[in-house]
């Protein structure tokens, strides 16, 4: 592969990650407006409004703010897992190989993968029910959680359809696993598969879903679950840090960002119209079924180094190079980047 040299660098079309959103006028204006309070020694008014309302969405009793998805996947794992549980897991789920080892550092967990043998993300009622066994000596694993992604970042954002998600949470359910869901791209799904964000939650014991990703929120996210699982999430929260005071400014985000959510679908048609250019110049491209496009090539480095001289900034995924698209890239910096591969990059 070479590149072209250009005499001027082009302005950078930034495919990196969709938390590259950034809050609008709007969005700025609502955060100033917020009305605040200390949300550890009280209630901040904002974020509670958040929390009834991401909770009424995700079709779950009560939820809790929190920073970010990791902190919200941490909070729920540490509530759910005894140390040296062993947990389940869909192979390159974000809990396993994007959160720094946390499941198994803080919350004390065992983690164990499972193949995607139901398709890209998802493994079968069958594989959850043969990995979590059956009761055995003192001295062996005790398996007592289910860990799903929807959608599957390193699948290229796969999503998992409602009955697909209904068996898989029964089969857990049988084996006595509880169940969570890292829902942080739970929006985009929702809008793939054209069903409300709470059928794809049914049956979970707990559920995260993300606000900076692709809706514009600078920061936030939630945990959702039983009234009971989410007192206990608030104690673990403020254990790692996760005790912000007025944080109302940001929960405002969050609203503004809720109200967005059908806006995805904008982003996902983007994604289609990235992967058929890229396969009509000879990429390895299969089509997305939300807002990512994993593109497979010879030599990721290479690739994402020839890019980079071109103005097209992406990351990394899965051994493939990952391009995700987001409300502040255009359908017209999508025709650009084509463009730009047609006239700086040959094979």
């Amino acid at each position: 592969m070479t590149v072209e040299t250009t005499s001027a660098p082009l302005p950078p079309l930034d495919f990196r990650s969709d938390t590259l959103t950034r809050p609008d006028e709007h969005m700025r204006s609502v955060m100033a407006r917020a009305e605040v309070g200390d949300n550890v020694i009280d209630t901040d008014p904002t974020i509670r409004e958040l929390e009834e309302r991401a909770a009424d969405v995700l079709g779950m009793p009560a939820a809790l703010w929190t920073p970010s998805g990791t902190m919200a996947n941490l909070v729920a794992l540490s509530t759910h897992l005894r140390r040296g549980d062993r947990f389940l897991a869909p192979r390159g789920a974000h809990v396993l190989l994007n959160e720094l080892g946390s499941a198994a550092w803080l919350a004390g967990g065992m983690p164990d993968p499972l193949d995607h043998d139901a398709g890209p993300g998802r493994p079968t009622p069958a594989t959850v029910r043969a990995a979590a066994g059956g009761a055995g000596p003192y001295y062996t694993l005790r398996t007592t959680l289910l860990s799903l992604e929807n959608t599957h970042n390193a699948a290229g954002g796969a999503v998992t359809p409602p009955d697909e998600h209904e068996a898989l949470v029964a089969a857990a359910h049988d084996a006595g696993l509880r169940v969570h869901l890292d829902g942080a791209r739970l929006w985009n799904a929702s809008v793939a598969l054209g069903v409300a964000p709470a059928t794809l939650t049914a049956g979970v014991d707990s559920v995260s879903a993300c606000f900076s990703k692709g809706l514009g929120a600078p920061v936030g996210s939630v945990v959702a679950g039983s009234v009971e699982f989410v007192e206990q999430a608030r104690r673990m929260r403020q254990m790692l840090g996760g005790g912000v005071r007025q944080g109302g400014v940001l929960a405002a985000a969050c609203l503004v960002a809720l109200d967005r959510v059908d806006e995805l679908a904008l982003d996902h048609a983007k994604a289609s119209a990235l992967a058929t250019g890229l396969r009509e110049r000879g990429w390895d491209v299969a089509e997305p079924q939300t807002n990512i496009v994993l593109a497979g090539v010879a030599d990721v480095a290479a690739t994402l180094d020839a890019l980079r001289s071109l103005g097209i900034l992406a990351l990394p995924m899965a051994g493939k190079v990952r391009f995700v698209l987001h409300r502040d890239v255009s359908a017209d910096d999508v025709t650009d980047a084509l463009d730009r591969i047609d006239k700086g990059m040959n094979a």
